[in-house]
């Protein structure tokens, strides 16, 4: 199996920090040392924001992992009008000073990618935002959909995946510049594992289980997983 390699600092910063080193280089010939330096500290500050460490991602096939660094800011019954069903929604506010680097919470296929605008209404209330929705379906059929809220149209997320393709649980899906909120629409069955206020890390943290029906082969196999 060959293995895919990634920069530390995702390659979307890379334009941001080749531009004020380059300033830096600049102010350094016209203004002196001091500016120089402000403009490399900045430099440095962007590149810690654009990083992308690898992440160890739990052995829970069932396990839904979260997408993005932040904290648990609501867990709510509500209806996904989008697969037109119930379900359980837990959105995440992106950390300022978190990675922006986004990864898919389960193994399955992109089955589509949609945009919301900020005039649409939704049924949070929350504040006008502009949305982009991905809907993942594992191989056992559960739909899980990730939904990334910005603040303006210059932001819009950056999506590593098209649709129909197989994304691994963990796997990097995308970059929020800038940070934003994440809200994950989860089956109802699904049992929630993190709490309001909780401080989660993308590809690490299980954030719920999705829950099937044991089988009787199943069950003969490990009765106490079923306990």
């Amino acid at each position: 199996m060959s293995l895919v390699t990634h920069p530390y600092i995702a390659r979307e910063g890379w334009l941001f920090i080749a531009a004020i080193a380059v300033s830096g280089i600049v102010a350094k010939f016209y203004f002196g040392l001091l500016a120089a330096l402000a403009l490399w500290l900045l430099c440095g500050v962007v590149a810690f924001l654009f990083r992308d460490p690898s992440r160890m991602i739990p052995a829970a096939p069932l396990g839904v992992v979260c997408p993005a660094d932040g904290e648990v800011i609501a867990i709510e019954q509500v209806r996904d009008e989008s697969l037109e069903r119930d379900a359980t929604r837990i959105t995440i506010r992106m950390k300022r000073l978190g990675s922006y680097v986004t990864r898919a919470p389960i193994e399955g296929k992109i089955i589509k990618y949609w945009f919301s605008p900020a005039e649409a209404k939704h049924d949070s209330g929350a504040a006008a935002i502009d949305r982009y929705s991905m809907w993942l379906q594992s191989d056992e059929n559960d739909n899980v959909v990730v939904r990334m809220g910005v603040a303006s149209k210059g932001l819009k997320p950056v999506c590593y995946h098209q649709s129909g393709e197989r994304i691994g649980q963990g796997e990097r899906c995308g970059l929020v510049r800038f940070g934003g909120l994440i809200e994950v629409l989860l089956p109802v069955s699904a049992r929630v594992k993190v709490a309001v206020g909780d401080r989660v890390i993308a590809g690490s943290d299980i954030l719920a289980m999705l829950v099937h029906a044991p089988t009787s082969a199943t069950r003969a196999a490990d009765p106490a997983v079923f306990l």
